[in-house]
């Protein structure tokens, strides 16, 4: 077994949760109250994050219309309880240290989750963006199921970007070439660091780079402070990648990617300045080459974008889990995600109908 073979899915790993807390990133002064719930079994001990949420930030999976009724009919929606990995829209698993895990472990769970829902008053309960397996595992008449979707970069077997390239019509492998000659004319040079090979320097560059993108986005200093990344540098370096962009060798932009035995995660990005298609080069063209590279079968660059369609990131169905305390509310949320099952459809024949690969014959 090779060292990456080894690698955990990295969100669910005690030392990312950790930092987020100890950081102040997700505590209870700023909305995320943790009330993890663990799980005996056999000899082992499950674990399930569980969040007291007094807010919808942070989640990707938007309910902000469902708090905004809940408010115009006099009820309250906060607090609810949430179980996720802060601001992290990345399909996996959401229960850790159970062996085979069965329906019975995840159904005792979910009577924990209601017991702490009635202690606290919370309205609700959602697990966001849980993997294939625990979708089937939590199979509850109680839980709403909703689709979202995302777009993925999926590796065929592909020995180097160029065989990848090759996939594409000769309009849209035309296009990606152009972008990334571009980078060369402006004297661009990326390079991709792994773990500690990204010093001190380059991480306080990044985090000045994340606050930039988030001021210039909303108007804030983003949700992770720079004790969360400071922390993780330490603590789990062997799953964090880091593409660094200089011009004329000064560092002008840098874009994270956390990676496991399967998957590489593109999470946070930022530049100096502007440049053309420093972007795309950082944030899909360069960590598809390191997919490559590792042998990984999946990037998964983050929520939205549909320009990544072009780009050939495949539309890829995520999902989440919902229980609603409220039977009438309940009701009417169950029939609004029926409707809005079927946009979701639609939009993923769509999507793919605007991927870029050639026609088979």
């Amino acid at each position: 077994m090779s060292k990456l073979d080894a690698l955990p899915y990295p969100f669910m790993r005690p030392e990312f949760l950790d930092a987020l807390e100890h950081s102040k990133s997700a505590c209870a002064e700023s909305g995320w109250q943790p009330i993890h719930l663990s799980l005996q079994s056999e000899q082992q001990k499950g674990f399930m994050p569980l969040y007291l949420k007094q807010h919808s930030m942070g989640e990707y999976v938007f309910d902000h219309a469902w708090a905004n009724a809940y408010h115009e009919n006099g009820l309250a929606y906060f607090p609810k309880l949430l179980t996720a990995i802060p601001f992290t829209p990345s399909t996996g698993q959401r229960i850790a240290g159970i062996d085979n895990l069965d329906a019975s472990h995840c159904g005792q769970l979910f009577e924990e989750v209601l017991s702490v829902a009635d202690e606290t008053d919370a309205s609700s309960w959602h697990m966001l963006f849980p993997d294939s397996q625990l979708l089937a595992l939590f199979d509850d008449p109680r839980l709403l199921r909703r689709s979202g979707v995302q777009y993925h970069w999926h590796n065929h077997d592909y020995g180097c970007f160029d065989d990848f390239l090759g996939m594409m019509n000769s309009r849209k492998r035309k296009m990606v070439r152009k972008e990334r000659a571009e980078i060369v004319r402006q004297s661009i040079d990326v390079e991709v660091l792994i773990g500690s090979a990204i010093d001190a320097d380059i991480w306080a560059l990044f985090y000045q780079l994340y606050e930039r993108t988030y001021a210039k986005r909303n108007g804030t200093r983003g949700y992770l402070t720079e004790a969360f990344f400071s922390q993780i540098a330490r603590t789990m370096p062997e799953q964090i990648a880091m593409a660094v962009a200089r011009q004329n060798g000064v560092p002008v932009a840098c874009a994270l990617y956390f990676f496991d035995s399967e998957t590489l995660y593109g999470r946070y990005w930022g530049s100096v300045g502007e440049f053309s298609y420093l972007h795309f080069e950082l944030c899909y063209y360069r960590g598809i080459e390191f997919a490559i590279e590792l042998g990984l079968k999946r990037y998964d660059a983050g929520a939205q974008g549909e320009h990544k369609l072009m780009r050939g990131f495949e539309p890829t169905q995520t999902a989440s889990l919902h229980w609603i305390k409220h039977p009438q509310f309940n009701d009417a949320i169950a029939q609004f995600l029926t409707r809005e099952e079927k946009g979701i459809a639609e939009h993923m024949r769509q999507a793919a109908e605007l991927l870029p690969f050639k026609v088979p014959n």
